[in-house]
């Protein structure tokens, strides 16, 4: 009886000792991982979330089994996210394959049910969001933006104003890379774009971190790591 007893107490310090551990290994990682709000989790970052999750729950399932062994495989998956990451930084075109692109979804107050059959997103999902941000009237919407976190951005029709924005807010150089595809959607090119950053005094490209233009006016940041 007493030793039932003694084999139920080590069982209960065991289940303590790792859950102690699993919480701080766990909070660990994801300090390491970066900060990110739980809505704008990529799908790398949703990925390896869950399967730390199901690998902490699996770590008491049988409590024979070495810790270290069973936990292992967090750290594996922390480098691998760290690592894919890093990559999604510096790639472009990677950081799309994965995470996604923004998509506009309404234009200039019109609605582009082609986008949001590409996203499989339906006037529901438009509806609840647009509401979430206090708007009920479509009226009230210039552009509405599906970012690749799931979130709408939307800007509203500014009252007051002689005249509507008259040209989506598209990035047209992002992390020292022009965005062809944009150039191409607000009917311009590279010679204009080199062109109007020279007057603008920025002629480096690869030192842009980002180029917005909107209605004649430009928005320019640059890396000051690269200067």
């Amino acid at each position: 009886m007493e030793e039932g007893c003694v084999i139920e107490v080590e069982t209960y310090l065991a289940i303590i000792f790792r859950t102690t551990v699993i919480y701080l290994v766990i909070l660990f990682l994801f300090r390491m991982m970066g900060k990110r709000e739980v809505g704008e989790l990529s799908i790398l970052d949703l990925v390896v979330s869950i399967m730390i999750g199901d690998i902490a729950v699996l770590s008491f399932e049988d409590l024979d089994k070495p810790f270290f062994r069973q936990i292992t495989p967090m750290f594996v998956l922390a480098f691998i996210q760290i690592v894919l990451a890093f990559i999604s930084l510096k790639s472009i075109r990677f950081r799309n394959i994965v995470d996604g692109t923004p998509q506009i979804i309404i234009n200039q107050g019109k609605i582009d049910e082609k986008a949001m059959r590409k996203q499989r997103y339906n006037f529901d999902d438009l509806l609840t969001q647009l509401r979430e941000q206090g708007i009920n009237d479509l009226n009230d919407v210039q552009f509405a933006i599906l970012e690749s976190s799931g979130k709408l951005s939307v800007i509203k029709n500014t009252q007051g104003k002689r005249s509507k924005m008259k040209e989506t807010p598209y990035p047209l150089i992002v992390d020292g890379k022009i965005q062809e595809d944009n150039l191409y959607k607000i009917g311009k090119n590279q010679f204009w774009l080199r062109h109007q950053l020279k007057k603008h005094g920025e002629v480096k490209i690869q030192e842009i971190s980002i180029c917005g233009y909107i209605d004649g006016q430009f928005y320019i940041d640059t890396n000051e790591t690269k200067k």
